[in-house]
């Protein structure tokens, strides 16, 4: 019987990324299986996942201990155990990315408490990329207001970004200027822009998770069973219909047919 993940990417070009990393995972080949026999095509990291490998077993205390023999602030922990996996994991996936550049990409994020600090955000993402010093890796960064400029300031310096955390409509606008402008640039400056590589992640469970907490108080408050059950119709199709309308925009470049979301440009 075929394997159901391979079949996403051979039948419909759909790449199955792992929301995961850990350690022994790297080490007894177990991330290299799920390349080779399902398929995987991509993995993303990021601080509270590391915090989840790092408390969930004792694959990391060998590392930690020399680190703190040697002298490691408590600080730079976390960046050193992170290097030792992204560059790993990296590695595992570079034959995927070899194929055609489009996948076997590992992501690791900017500091979440940089998310509304421009330059810093800048200056991570740029430290990540050359310490990481691998051209399969993703430098996330958040699509805040002030990410924005970081992601167009790290595409023109040929940084491979990742744009996390899209929930609304107009940012994946801004996100898509941001890049361009980025590109425009680089070429600007006489730079390739063949090897530049960027994804936007345009977040879906998560809109139900925080619509449907809205969708059950107003259900506690209706007033009768009509409305609660209209109500509770709403359940789990939020999200869903948030990004049915950034599609429809995307492929056709002009609002979705009924809540006028995506405005064209002019």
């Amino acid at each position: 019987m075929a394997n159901p993940v391979k079949q996403l990417y051979a039948q419909q070009r759909q790449s199955p990324w792992l929301d995961f990393i850990r350690r022994n995972m790297l080490n007894d080949g177990g991330l290299k299986r799920y390349v080779d026999d399902d398929g995987l095509r991509g993995v993303t990291a990021n601080p509270t996942i590391f915090a989840q490998a790092i408390g969930a077993g004792d694959d990391y205390d060998e590392q930690i201990a020399r680190l703190v023999r040697e002298g490691v602030q408590p600080r730079d922990l976390f960046e050193q155990l992170a290097i030792a996996d992204i560059r790993h994991a990296t590695d595992v996936l570079r034959p995927v990315f070899d194929e055609e550049h489009a996948d076997g990409f590992v992501s690791i994020e900017v500091s979440p408490d940089k998310a509304f600090e421009t330059q810093p955000t800048i200056d991570e993402a740029k430290r990540w990329w050359r310490l990481i010093d691998r051209p399969n890796l993703l430098v996330k960064i958040p699509a805040t207001t002030e990410g924005m400029p970081a992601i167009e300031e790290c595409i023109a310096a040929g940084v491979n970004i990742n744009i996390t955390l899209i929930f609304a409509l107009s940012f994946y606008e801004g996100v898509m200027e941001a890049y361009l402008r980025g590109l425009e640039r680089r070429a600007a400056a006489g730079l390739d822009i063949a090897d530049v590589n960027s994804v936007a992640s345009f977040f879906v469970s998560r809109v139900d998770t925080a619509a449907d907490k809205l969708i059950e108080a107003k259900m506690a408050d209706a007033k009768s069973d009509a409305e609660r059950k209209k109500l509770e119709g709403l359940l789990g199709k939020v999200a869903n219909a948030n990004a049915d309308c950034i599609e429809y925009g995307v492929r056709n470049r002009r609002s979705c047919r009924t809540c006028n979301c995506f405005p064209h440009p002019k």
